[in-house]
């Protein structure tokens, strides 16, 4: 059997690499840094929300963008590049904000969360997969004002599964709810939490117990060698790496590997978070939550707190900014102010591939040998291991 090389050492890289080998084949995972998933998987919103998968593009949008770019705490950010790839996804992302499109791309989400959801059940349950801070403990949609509210409850994902919740029903879901400023929420008892960084160390620990994977780190892919219609190899520096067969999963990054005739219409959105540590004096919600007017989330993971929140379109700068960070914090301290010890918290930020319609790319290229696998956006981990089975697949 021919070998596949994957390019990218994240979660949707991992997962990846992880579905092949259950399907026998061997596999060679490429990785820039010298360890894996240190990047945009390393400390995301820890949530994964199955039923939760709307993209971001919708009807009013737009026009809703411009109130929150008037505001410092604002949950999106826009700086205008003089970037031609910032402006075509920006064109494209507008086209995209119109119901019908958002309904018919959160359609095609939601069927591959669902797919992801029972993928990941498989491997807990066949092959032990754990250790990452995995539980099935609801995720809350909060309210802060009523008409938020009645808007929330009038518009269920699955009325079968989800209940709506007033102000005491809260407290008593949750007793951390007691001084949080919610009005109402939405609870989905089925949806989960866990470390994306464990699970992707989990799942390098069982390639490479598997003897079908090579783990290849500290070297970055500067060019894909083509010849004809097939990928001949990869440029790493000043070598060559051949390949027979070939999945790009570099995140934001797979965009500067394109081939001729290969448009990749991803671009990367920052994302901000906390990891706060819970202590024995602290009241950690158990439930998952998502702030709906802030946009803010919060996900406990053992005995830490991960509040993530943000999108910056800013270009591909990486850094971390201190005031996107420190109006986070604030604003966590007002909402959950007993939950953790935010004075501790280890700040991140990261880079989330993301196409316009917020629906990832899963297919085959007019290159023979040449498989992708990226612009999952916020939804990298929710979606990952029903997006590696679904590669395996393509490549029967």
């Amino acid at each position: 059997m021919e070998r596949v090389t994957v390019i990218g050492g994240g979660v949707v890289g991992l997962a990846t690499a992880y579905a092949l080998v259950r399907e026998g084949w061997q596999v060679d995972l490429v990785e820039a840094r010298d360890t894996l998933a240190s990047a945009t998987s390393f400390a995301n919103g820890g949530q994964l929300s199955y039923r939760y998968v709307a993209p971001l593009a919708d009807a009013g949008v737009p026009w809703q963008a411009l109130g929150w770019l008037l505001r410092g705490d604002s949950p999106l950010r826009l700086r205008l590049r003089l970037d031609t790839a910032q402006w075509r996804w920006l064109v494209a992302f507008v086209m995209a904000c119109r119901t019908r499109v958002n309904r018919r791309n959160a359609a095609q989400l939601l069927d591959l969360a669902l797919q992801s959801q029972a993928v990941l059940a498989r491997w807990r349950e066949e092959d032990g997969l754990d250790g990452f801070a995995w539980r099935r403990n609801g995720k809350l949609v909060a309210f802060r004002t009523q008409h938020a509210f009645e808007h929330g409850r009038q518009h269920l994902l699955d009325p079968d599964t989800q209940r709506v919740l007033n102000a005491a029903d809260l407290r008593g879901l949750d007793p951390a709810l007691g001084e949080a400023p919610f009005v109402g929420g939405v609870f989905t008892a089925d949806e989960e939490v866990a470390d994306c960084h464990r699970f992707c160390l989990r799942l390098a620990e069982r390639l490479q117990a598997s003897g079908q994977c090579r783990l290849l780190l500290g070297r970055p892919v500067t060019r894909l060698i083509a010849r004809d219609d097939r990928v001949a190899a990869l440029e790493l520096g000043g070598e060559q790496l051949e390949v027979q067969r070939l999945v790009l999963s570099a995140g934001h990054r797979s965009a500067g590997l394109a081939l001729p005739g290969l448009q990749l219409p991803v671009y990367p959105l920052k994302g901000y978070s906390l990891t706060a540590p819970v202590g024995a004096t602290h009241r950690a919600p158990e439930v998952s939550i998502t702030d709906y007017e802030r946009k803010i989330v919060y996900a406990r993971l053992d005995d830490q707190l991960r509040v993530a929140a943000m999108v910056d379109i800013v270009g591909y700068d990486e850094a971390v900014d201190a005031g996107r960070l420190a109006s986070m914090r604030r604003l966590a301290r007002e909402t959950l102010p007993r939950a953790a010890d935010y004075g501790q918290a280890v700040e991140w930020a990261g880079m989330r591939p993301a196409t316009p319609t917020g629906v990832p790319i899963i297919e085959a290229t007019r290159y023979r040998n040449l498989w992708l696998n990226l612009g999952h956006g916020a939804l990298g981990f929710t979606l990952a291991s029903g997006s590696g089975e679904r590669l395996a697949r393509l490549l029967r």
